[in-house]
């Protein structure tokens, strides 16, 4: 297959960034950046991504002249004029380091989980005669806050089933199981599938979008696969056997896919005949005999309301299969059969949906769910505001402090001088400011210097972190709040 639309790391950058280079005050011989999650929907963020990013983009001789002759037609004709492209300082990159970028990254270690607020990695030049490398790639270092921010998300929603189980079930195993990825059609691009697929494993087993597994193979040691997934109908496999034999397209599927579990869509009709007549009647005996060799079958709805929706599609379904109750008293479906909701999957439909079924009786283990473009797609930068400023520099061998502070906005104060990120005595994280960190005691790790790696985390490191990582957090008081 050919190459990716962007083959030149010079045109990684927003364009205005070729023009600062010139515009640094005479002598700056260091900049000194930080990234950092300045707030945003979630009170806390797991870090996640930039491994990629680095191996993807970065990593090794990655600049060459004929690059450079390259970008400087290109930047020339973007700017109608040719006395902005900054060609000796990029030939000064490929003559001096062959190539490989000068820069130095300390990040704290993938799949932490912290506070926002708090520094997540910095990035200074290694040579003097090259400071405006350090802002130059803000545009691609910044592109973290796609993975990072789904990884959050994610970790939120399994918080959230998490409660629900705790609050209606025996355990919570189950739990990782229990929000499919359904967004590979919904996002703008290939690599953001695999990027928020990857991104969403860390806090689920359930996904569709396998470009996730691809990422973290290539980019994170994972061997085999982290997400999983079961054959399953679409609309397109029912609704082609026509309206008069629906009933022959479910009993096909259950015969093709007679072993193990199987999904199956129940709404390109009439859902409640489907659940009543077909699953809970002429059906009935098929799913039963599944579930003695272990399967299950995982029935669909696809529109309506979902808390209404699911709430009758258990409710049906439990008079046909019968129910036993739990321990805590809840209702359960049996094992060979669950009702998985798709549609309309976001984090606070979900939470209506579990505290609907909880209040009429129902474990949350008898469904799960899926999510489509509210996990993948409906994120941006401001949904944890992550940003990426310059916060020290050196001109004229002095060191001085560099940021902003905006009278129309204080929450985009920006941090200031050398930053170190560190533990408080009661264990909370604080970032130190002003160069006055302890070097001994900073958690930000070099990861990156003069274009090698020096740090490679597996996907089990990562995942192992970020579930060691979560604290205490009251999901049902955020979710009130968020609300509001």
């Amino acid at each position: 297959m050919p190459s990716g639309p962007v083959d030149n790391i010079i045109l990684l950058a927003d364009c205005y960034k070729s023009s600062h280079y010139k515009v640094y005050p005479p002598g700056t011989t260091k900049l000194y950046a930080y990234f950092e999650s300045r707030g945003g929907k979630y009170p806390y963020t797991v870090f996640f991504g930039l491994q990629y990013i680095l191996k993807r983009w970065l990593c090794g001789p990655v600049l060459t002249k004929e690059m450079v002759a390259e970008a400087k037609q290109v930047i020339g004709q973007v700017f109608k004029r040719d006395d902005v492209f900054n060609e000796a300082g990029w030939n000064y990159v490929v003559e001096h380091h062959g190539g490989r970028l000068p820069l130095r990254i300390k990040a704290v270690p993938e799949g932490s989980v912290l506070p926002t607020k708090n520094v997540l990695f910095t990035v200074e030049n290694t040579d003097p005669a090259v400071p405006w490398l350090t802002n130059f790639f803000e545009t691609i270092l910044v592109q973290a806050w796609y993975p990072m921010t789904v990884a959050t998300a994610s970790s939120v929603y399994r918080q959230l089933i998490t409660h629900y189980l705790h609050l209606t079930h025996d355990t919570d195993e189950m739990a990782e199981y229990m929000l499919h990825d359904a967004g590979y059609r919904g996002v703008s691009s290939v690599e953001s599938a695999a990027l928020g697929g990857a991104a969403h494993m860390l806090s689920f087993k359930s996904s569709d979008t396998v470009a996730g597994t691809s990422l973290l193979r290539k980019f994170y040691g994972l061997e085999g696969v982290a997400g999983y997934s079961t054959p399953s109908s679409e609309h397109s496999t029912v609704t082609s056997w026509g309206r008069n034999r629906e009933l022959q397209s479910h009993r096909h599927m259950l015969d093709t896919y007679h072993q193990g579990d199987a999904g199956c869509v129940c709404d390109s009709y009439d859902i409640w005949k489907c659940l009543e007549e077909m699953w809970g009647g002429e059906l009935k005996e098929l799913v039963l005999e599944r579930g003695q060799r272990g399967g299950c079958v995982y029935l669909r709805p696809d529109s309506g309301d979902p808390k209404d929706v699911v709430l009758k599609s258990l409710e049906i379904l439990g008079k046909a299969f019968g129910t036993e109750s739990n321990k805590k008293g809840y209702k359960m479906l049996p094992s060979c059969v669950k009702v998985i909701q798709s549609d309309g999957i976001d984090l606070h439909s979900l939470w209506e949906i579990l505290k609907h079924i909880e209040e009429h009786g129902w474990s949350t283990s008898s469904v799960f769910f899926g999510a489509g473009a509210a996990l993948l797609q409906k994120v941006n930068r401001d949904t944890q505001k992550c940003a990426y400023k310059v916060s020290y520099a050196e001109v004229e061998g002095e060191g001085m402090e560099v940021f902003k502070q905006p009278i129309t906005d204080s929450g985009k104060t920006s941090k200031k001088g050398r930053l170190t990120l560190e533990r408080g005595e009661d264990g909370t994280y604080i970032t130190v400011q002003h160069g006055k960190g302890d070097l001994a005691k900073d958690l930000l790790v070099p990861i990156f210097e003069d274009g090698t790696l020096l740090q490679e985390y597996t996907f089990e490191e990562v995942k192992q972190r970020a579930d060691q990582g979560l604290q205490d957090f009251d999901i049902i008081k955020f979710l009130q709040e968020s609300k509001n």
